[in-house]
């Protein structure tokens, strides 16, 4: 019998934790859901608080250069969680917001079956020179690369987030200011400007180059200098890497989306972004709607955002790489740590241009 009372005690005990706070809500009504809420009964840091809903719809508008617009419904689509120290630009410094776990919808996820109507498909069929304008309800406008949606090692870390939970420190017990409203959020951003509320419509382009020419299976591919250009301005032109920058050794697993492995050799070069921070500097413009296009030799190019570029937290840092005394191949790549496909690693660059879009 003593057995059998402890055991209902055990069992009632864990029921009251698991239990608490369980009753179904409504996205969008501001309650307390208990579906992630442990109390500190597992080693998981990052469910430890009240995990709250955040008003807003639950759809997006989709639109731009696919066969048709349409409408996602959120609900039907796999949650995902990211954890982020939220951190806004104020006067040019760093302004710590409150560290969050945030419960969404994955851009990968909503854009997962939209079918692409490319204006530049003719001349230009990669998708990699895609981007994509997240828009709130009050009209703020932050810009996503393509890229950073479908290519990353880490998948799934941009979401419309509909719920957040405080990161509370187990010392001090702050607890952070918890935001209102649905949110996107960047997982992989350093400082959180993108982080924009009530995201409502998302739309779709492509880059326009018109003054790049497509050579198609042109070899070989050389170019003996690189250009950087911002906003129809040539600040530089390089012909080897800058020698006052510290070089980077990255090991590799070299792979393409067609063709497979590559390599498995390290690339050696400088991080893009302790060249370029001299010209395009960090502000919340940039952060927002900052875009780089790497531009080769026969016009293949890429897309990558000012924030992905130059505002990471997880040091997947995008390098230039140098080879001057090659006279008939390349001289000039990047190779994108934070990507699994090496598709916008550009080789034969001629020019990487910056625009705020």
């Amino acid at each position: 019998m003593k057995k059998v009372f402890l055991g209902l005690l055990i069992a009632s005990a864990v029921c009251f934790v698991a239990c608490k706070s369980s009753t179904p809500v409504k996205p969008g009504e501001g309650t307390i859901v208990a579906s992630f809420d442990s109390a500190g009964h597992t080693n998981d840091f990052y469910d430890d608080a009240e995990t709250m809903t955040l008003s807003g719809p639950m759809q997006i508008e989709v639109g731009g250069e696919i066969e048709k617009p349409l409408t996602i419904d959120l609900s039907k689509l796999k949650k995902h969680s990211v954890i982020v120290k939220e951190t806004m630009l104020k006067n040019e410094t760093d302004s710590f917001v409150g560290a969050y776990r945030y419960d969404g919808y994955s851009l990968y996820d909503i854009l997962n079956e939209v079918v692409l109507k490319k204006k530049n498909e003719k001349t230009y069929r990669p998708i990699i020179d895609l981007y994509v304008e997240v828009e709130s309800k009050t009209g703020e406008k932050v810009v996503l690369s393509w890229g950073e949606i479908y290519y990353p090692v880490h998948r799934h870390e941009i979401l419309i987030a509909t719920n957040v939970m405080r990161i509370v420190p187990s010392k001090t017990k702050e607890l952070w200011t918890l935001p209102e409203k649905t949110r996107l959020v960047v997982g992989s951003d350093l400082i959180t400007a993108r982080n924009i509320s009530e995201p409502a419509k998302i739309t779709i382009h492509s880059f326009p180059l018109d003054d790049v020419k497509i050579e198609k299976d042109k070899k070989p591919l050389f170019s003996p200098e690189m250009k950087i250009v911002g906003n129809g301005k040539t600040y530089e032109v390089l012909k080897d890497l800058p020698k006052d920058l510290i070089v980077q050794n990255y090991p590799a697993i070299f792979y393409g989306r067609g063709r497979g492995i590559h390599s498995t050799q390290p690339f050696t070069g400088v991080m893009i972004k302790d060249i370029f921070g001299q010209y395009f500097p960090v502000n919340n413009e940039n952060l927002k709607t900052g875009v780089y296009v790497a531009i080769a030799d026969d016009g293949y190019h890429a897309l990558y955002t000012y924030s992905e570029v130059m505002n990471r937290n997880d040091q997947s840092e995008l390098l230039l790489i140098a080879h001057p005394e090659e006279k008939e191949d390349a001289v000039f790549r990047i190779y994108p740590a934070m990507d699994f496909f090496s598709d916008r690693a550009v080789k034969a660059l001629t020019e990487i241009r910056f625009q705020s879009l």
